[in-house]
């Protein structure tokens, strides 16, 4: 395996100035990741901070346990009980077979950021993984996309939910995820890796109750041994937990939403990118009742109502459940950042570019609940090159970073109009050219005689020129007929490393990369030191 890095600006304006800019942006955040006190400086405000470590820890213990976790996850559970232990943390929803590949990046990120900081500052440094339990889209979650016939296929799963609830409160239907992880594998190639990979996430599949927990189960697998610990955030034990947080939250409600309302128009004002759609009476927490996720927004009368009027509840009330409640609440968004906060003494939170879009509106939240915001980091970015890619790509001598930015079809293109002699589009301009120059007097007499004739002059160079045009297209599918192999590497490169106009971070799933290099394939790139310096890396396996 060899990892380089490569340039990529962002293109998103915020994230670029976040990045690249930061004073332009520096007072939306509480701590610049490029300053070189900035770890001091945040170890000195977490002292000013309490947390309930023994009891977050028991409830992590029992949690992680049902997972049937490594030694190393409960070794480092254990050390979040020291007062000097601080942790990195990020987080996603739980996507089938882990979703996209940048959930599993996030988890290299927490892990490479965890262990260099653990060993600069000469402390515990945990890394966390934070799974969104609460989370209720499950139209987000129940695919995954596969290469299928040159193109990539979302693969959804049948199980289609009777309730709008919580990924957690999910019940798996183990009939038609059985069918559907049959389905997937079925369209892989058979590799020397493809039953023991399909025998154990068949059998963590078994012992899963819900989409969370088969979630958490395969990334112990993908990472066993590096100490990772997860959260799932729904767990009716960390909710018993955040009753003062959730408390916080409905005291200083109005505080957080206005102030979270004021950035997000003056990011707008400067240009900025708004992805977090928030309103001044909007509360940023949800209501579970009978099943359902309700979100919750204020009324003139500071009541707590559902979005379309499922439930009213006074502020008193809303208070009463978290206090002898708490598992009929969630965060959205803008909150669940401060409970993170909250929960645990954050030495940094790693995000992608929309999460620290949002982020840059959070600060008025943060200050409201009497928090502060940790420094944000971007998460690290990979692109996997495979060796029959890797092998195409020097056959055509196309540059990866290209590639991966700008994706290969206009080379393919240049590629096949060359592969004649003269090339077939250097010869149709050629003519093309050359009968505008022969058919110009024949214009210009025309324009003489007047009326209508100068203008049928013009369609009719026009009509010639589209002649020449439809034989050139002729001439290039003849072409691509008899370079079928070579258009097809082409393609493959394509949907490889830039599929559908994108990263192949946010379509690939584990599943073609682990059943071409085995189940350690993460853990490998993981070894590596890898800096939060560069915009992206592409691995070579």
């Amino acid at each position: 395996m060899r990892i380089d890095s490569m340039n990529m600006e962002p293109k998103q304006t915020l994230f670029r100035d976040y990045k690249y800019n930061y004073e332009k942006i520096a007072d939306r955040f509480s701590y610049s990741p490029y300053d070189e006190n900035v770890w001091a400086d945040r170890l000195e405000d977490l002292k000013t901070k309490t947390y309930q470590r023994e009891a977050l820890s028991e409830v992590l213990k029992t949690m992680n346990e049902k997972w049937k976790v490594p030694r190393e996850t409960l070794e480092n559970i254990e050390r979040l009980k020291d007062e000097e232990s601080v942790v990195v943390i990020a987080g996603q929803q739980a996507g089938l077979l882990t979703g996209p590949l940048y959930s599993v990046h996030k988890i290299i990120s927490v892990l490479q950021l965890a262990g260099q900081k653990e060993k600069e500052l000469g402390r515990p440094v945990i890394p966390v993984f934070w799974i969104a339990g609460e989370d209720h889209d499950f139209d987000e979650i129940n695919h995954i996309m596969m290469k299928q016939e040159g193109r990539m296929e979302k693969k959804t799963i049948g199980h289609v939910p009777e309730v709008k609830s919580s990924v957690s409160e999910l019940q798996l239907d183990q009939t038609e995820a059985d069918a559907w992880l049959e389905d997937v594998f079925r369209m892989l190639p058979e590799t020397e890796n493809t039953n023991h990979f399909y025998q154990l996430v068949q059998d963590h599949l078994h012992q899963s109750d819900s989409y969370t927990d088969f979630f958490a189960r395969l990334i112990y697998q993908l990472f066993p041994h590096e100490g990772l610990v997860l959260i799932d955030a729904h767990d009716p034990e960390v909710r018993r937990l955040e009753t003062p947080y959730f408390t916080t939250m409905i005291h200083q409600n109005r505080e957080m939403a206005g102030g979270v309302f004021s950035v997000l128009q003056k990011n707008r004002q400067e240009g900025y990118e708004t992805l977090l759609d928030s309103e001044m009476q909007d509360a940023h927490l949800f209501y579970h009742d009978r099943g359902d996720r309700i979100l919750l927004v204020r009324d003139e009368e500071g009541r707590f109502r559902g979005k379309n009027n499922e439930v009213v509840l006074s502020k008193e009330e809303l208070l009463q459940i978290a206090e002898e409640s708490p598992e009929k609440l969630s965060n959205n968004v803008v909150t669940r950042p401060l409970m993170q906060e909250s929960l645990f003494p954050v030495l940094a939170f790693i995000g992608g570019p929309g999460e620290i879009n949002y982020w840059s509106a959070l600060k008025p939240a943060f200050d409201a609940a009497d928090l502060c915001m940790p420094p944000v980091l971007p998460r690290l970015s990979f692109t996997l090159v495979d060796r029959k890619t890797d092998r195409s790509l020097r056959h055509f001598q196309l540059s990866v970073e290209d590639v991966v930015k700008n994706g290969a079809a206009e080379k393919k293109m240049n590629w096949i109009g060359a592969m004649s002699t003269p090339p077939v589009k250097r010869l149709s301009e050629q003519v093309k050219d050359e009968i505008a120059r022969i058919h110009a007097p024949l214009r210009e007499k025309a324009e003489e005689l007047g009326g209508d004739l100068g203008q049928l002059a013009d369609k009719n160079l026009a009509y010639l020129q589209e002649t020449v045009a439809f034989l050139e297209k002729r001439m290039l599918h003849s072409l691509e007929d008899t370079y079928r192999k070579e258009l097809d590497q082409f393609d493959d490169i394509d949907i490889t490393l830039h599929p559908a106009g994108g990263l192949q971070e946010r379509m690939w799933n584990i599943l073609p990369w682990v059943n071409g290099y085995g189940l350690s394939l993460f853990q490998e790139m993981n070894r590596h030191h890898l800096s939060f310096e560069h915009d992206h890396y592409v691995v070579y396996l």
